[in-house]
Parts: C-alpha cells; sequence; structure tokens
C-alpha cells in the first residue's frame, strides 16, 4: 500500500520535497542533467522532426537511451542512412536496404524485429495520415486523442510505440522537443522505468517488496495520486527522478 495516502503530513512532505526536486533539476544540483535526447540534429521542418522524436522511441527497450540517441543522431547526419527517417521513402525500400541503414550505426540492434516495427509504424502513418505532420495535426495536439489514437484505434499499427511506459515517456518527447504543445498534458502519466521505480522506494511511495509485485501501471497510478492537487503533472517528475537516481541520489533532500 502506498505508504503517503495513509497520512495527509507525510503526503505533504512528499509534495515538498518533489518541488525541491524539480528545483534541484533546474538548478543543476542533481549533477549531470543533459538528456540523452537533447542531443539531436537541426531538422529542415515538422516532418522530420516528428519522425526523428518518434521512430527510435519506438525501439527503445531494454537499452542505454544515451546510445540510442547517439546512433539515432549518427545516423541521421549520415546522407547513405537519413532516408530511414523519411517514411515514404522507407515504404519504398527493400526490407534489407532498411536493415542495412537501420544497423551501421546500431540504431536497430535485432535484425528483424527492430527492423519490423519501424516499417509497420511508417507504413501505419503513411497509409492512414501521409505524413507525421498530418498524423500529429489530426489529434489537433491533445494528449487525449493522442491515447486515443496510438493504444486503441490503431494500435497494432504502433507496435511497442503504444505500450504504456513508452507511449507516456514518447508522448512527453513530443512535447518537449517536438514543439507540440500538447493539450491535456496533465494526463501523461509517469514512466516507471528503473530509475523512476528506486525513487519510489526511496521516497517511501513503495517498498522494496511491492517492486517484486506492483505492476508499472499501478505505480504510475499511484504517483498520479499521490501528486494530484499539487499543481505537478506526473510526467514533469520523471526528468528529475531519473538524473536523481541515476547520478547517485547527490541532493540531500530532509
Amino acid at each position: 500500500m502506498c505508504i503517503l495516502m495513509q497520512n495527509k503530513i507525510n503526503n505533504k512532505k512528499f509534495i515538498e520535497t518533489c518541488k525541491d526536486l524539480i528545483a534541484a533539476y533546474k538548478s543543476g544540483a542533481l549533477g549531470q542533467t543533459k538528456m540523452p535526447e537533447d542531443s539531436h540534429p537541426d531538422f529542415p521542418d515538422k516532418e522530420a522532426r516528428i519522425a526523428y522524436l518518434t521512430l527510435p522511441m519506438a525501439l527503445n527497450y531494454q537499452r542505454n537511451s544515451y546510445t540510442l540517441w547517439e546512433s539515432a543522431l549518427n545516423t541521421f547526419k549520415d546522407p547513405s542512412t537519413r532516408f530511414v527517417f523519411d517514411i515514404h521513402i522507407v515504404n519504398k525500400k527493400t526490407e534489407s536496404e532498411v536493415r542495412t541503414a537501420l544497423m551501421k550505426y546500431k540504431l536497430a540492434l535485432q535484425p528483424n524485429k527492430h527492423i519490423s516495427t519501424w516499417r509497420s509504424i511508417s507504413k501505419t502513418i503513411e497509409r492512414e495520415w501521409g505524413s507525421f505532420e498530418k498524423f500529429t495535426d489530426s489529434i489537433d495536439n491533445d494528449f487525449l486523442k493522442l491515447k486515443q489514437t496510438v493504444q486503441i484505434d490503431y494500435k497494432k499499427g504502433f507496435p511497442y510505440l503504444s505500450g504504456p511506459k513508452i507511449f507516456n515517456y514518447w508522448s512527453f518527447i513530443l512535447s518537449t522537443y517536438g514543439n507540440i504543445k500538447l493539450k491535456n498534458k496533465d494526463a501523461i502519466d509517469i514512466a516507471p522505468d528503473t530509475h523512476i521505480t528506486q525513487c519510489s522506494v526511496k521516497l517511501g511511495i513503495i517498498t522494496d517488496k511491492d517492486v517484486e509485485t506492483m505492476t508499472k501501471e499501478k505505480l504510475s497510478q499511484l504517483w498520479r495520486q499521490t501528486l494530484k492537487g499539487s499543481g505537478i503533472d506526473p510526467i514533469d517528475m520523471h526528468p528529475p527522478l531519473w538524473f536523481w537516481s541515476r547520478n547517485g541520489f547527490i541532493f540531500k533532500h530532509d
């Protein structure tokens, strides 16, 4: 059970700690806070930007995020491989050609599954909307419409990207780096990876025992419940918590 839910005084202290962590993140007190996604190219247009921030995310499963985005950047910079971020060209290329390009800089690590995922999403976007730009226009910059589209209406067309953890973080990436000011951003759940889970234990939301049995979805719900009324959107806690854990909890809270 969520410890903080049992005591309003503890919950108040928890909210204060969250605000301290956000302030520490912004001030640099958490240590190195350069996000993996900060390393991106200068995009020629919106289409390239959304494609770049979307397709690699579908391959971001049990991987080092810094390595993933470094591979994406190298792939984009190379004229011979940049085409993988243009869905119209991808859909005209053979599977072998796409595989060669995606694996040149290790953007794809699995020669079959990763290539299939990349091509599936490219085909879905072109077939249903024509482009990434028209896709984002179709959801009216609304997170709830994006959620309905990707996780329900066209779920099979967005392998891995439609999964709860990756979908919520991808939505955060679109909002932060994609120049898409998502409506209903407060509905984006925190994405409980290893670092978020470790912070959840340290802050008392869950116990070490809970880590073994609790689902990621349940942990996301606990964060939402705990932050309710605080003015803090759950996903806004992701960067501070991620770096707090990754940098060895060097920031000390009361």
